[in-house]
């Protein structure tokens, strides 16, 4: 497709695509992914669109066919087959459908609402939001698509698994937001209770740990965050007063390259081995357990590693944000946030993020954690993302440094 020269149906339509995103995009040089609505459409985009169905239509057919053969096999010789033989049709049937007529039929459907636009719902209210994207690495184009999310993906999950269930059990350390009646709101809206006959049985439980002791929560007022040269001296600095056991989060890929680059020498030269996602060629479990096995490593990672940890000890004693985790604003959570809230909906995100890293620190009664966020433009409407009992500190770098040291070496906090 970048040499101009596509060959079928589906190239040609996707290279219609990555023009369209190239042409609706700014910045379209950046080194990052790139994405665009998908109207108003270019010229000869529909028509592709129209040329793609049709290819599609005439290879989904004979598949359909051989489904319902096989099928009918397993009727008209019932008491002829083994169980081997029936099992494996009945599986090549499954294999069919699974991998062929449903993402199909899902092609078809998005192909044909793009050529003669979407029908109306009955309340009015978008389904689904449709988007063009070009996935980049390094600034290098290495997938383009059309894509299509539910706003609202809990309206299939009730329906397909919650609806048909006797009951239903959803528990989550961090389900609700807060602990006031809109925590519980927000929770059955994300867990798709709202859209239930009968209302939800609500329960909470009290966390058996002292958080007021166990942890400290540190806001960083003084290194600018859009600073990669400061905001690496204060994840060295805080490594390297924790003596490891460092769990430093980013809320982008770049900015977690550009920090490795310059901490990675300094740690090694102060005995701390220091693993990264994105960077080390292991995968995220792989990492995870090497980092819960050294208590002196420290681990940089993104949102996998945030929401997967599970690091019991003195192997994870200290976690560092690079920022507030606000939602990208990508097209997708554009649709999301009009639909669910607006400024709201950011919020309670950034706070359940922040509440999921924050649970790494604590996984049994012996366990001492600082938090620590570099990012001095916090509000202060995101301190419900801490237990209650916790202080949220903002002070400067060398203080936030010298009470993780005395604090993870004693137990203490600093006079």
């Amino acid at each position: 497709m970048q040499d101009g020269a596509p060959v079928n149906a589906a190239e040609r339509f996707l290279a219609l695509v990555r023009q369209q995103v190239y042409a609706r995009t700014q910045g379209a040089d950046s080194p990052y992914s790139l994405e665009t609505e998908c109207r108003p459409p270019i010229d000869g985009l529909l028509e592709a669109a129209a040329e793609l169905a049709h290819a599609l239509g005439k290879l989904g057919a004979p598949l359909q066919i051989l489904a319902r053969v096989l099928g009918q096999c397993l009727d008209d010789d019932a008491a002829e087959l083994d169980t081997n033989i029936r099992s494996r049709i009945e599986g090549l049937t499954r294999s069919i459908e699974r991998r062929a007529l449903l993402p199909i039929a899902g092609w078809k459907a998005m192909l044909e609402e793009l050529i003669e636009g979407r029908s109306p719902t009955a309340d009015g209210v978008d389904r689904y939001v449709d988007w063009f994207s070009v996935e980049r690495i390094d600034g290098r184009d290495f997938d383009v698509g059309m894509h299509r999310h539910w706003i609202d993906p809990t309206l299939p999950f009730a329906k397909t698994v919650a609806e048909p269930a006797h009951g239903l059990l959803i528990t989550s350390a961090t389900l609700r937001d807060g602990e006031s009646d809109m925590g519980w709101l927000a929770a059955e809206r994300r867990s798709g209770a709202i859209h239930l006959p009968s209302p939800p049985v609500r329960a909470a439980m009290a966390s058996p740990f002292d958080y007021p002791n166990q942890t400290r929560v540190l806001v960083v007022s003084d290194v600018r965050k859009d600073d990669l040269n400061q905001v690496a001296a204060a994840y060295r600095e805080l490594f390297l007063a924790a003596g490891g056991g460092g769990l430093g989060l980013f809320t982008a890929i770049s900015r977690l390259k550009a920090v490795h680059k310059r901490i990675a020498e300094p740690l090694d030269e102060a005995g701390l081995p220091l693993y990264a996602q994105h960077i080390d060629a292991l995968d995220t479990a792989t990492l995870v357990d090497i980092f819960r096995a050294e208590e002196e490593s420290c681990l940089l990672g993104t949102d996998a590693v945030r929401d997967g940890v599970d690091v019991p000890g003195r192997s994870l004693r200290l976690i560092v944000f690079d920022r507030v985790p606000w939602p990208r604003p990508d097209i997708l959570h554009k649709h999301r946030r009009n639909a669910f809230g607006g400024k709201a909906y950011d919020d309670m995100i950034a706070r359940l993020r922040l509440k999921q890293a924050f649970g790494r620190l604590v996984r049994r009664a012996g366990d001492h954690g600082v938090f620590v966020l570099l990012d001095p433009m916090m509000p202060s409407r995101l301190h419900g993302a801490f237990p209650p009992g916790v202080t949220i500190r903002k002070v400067g770098l060398a203080e936030a440094v010298a009470e993780t040291r005395v604090f993870l070496g004693l137990g203490l906090q600093p006079e």
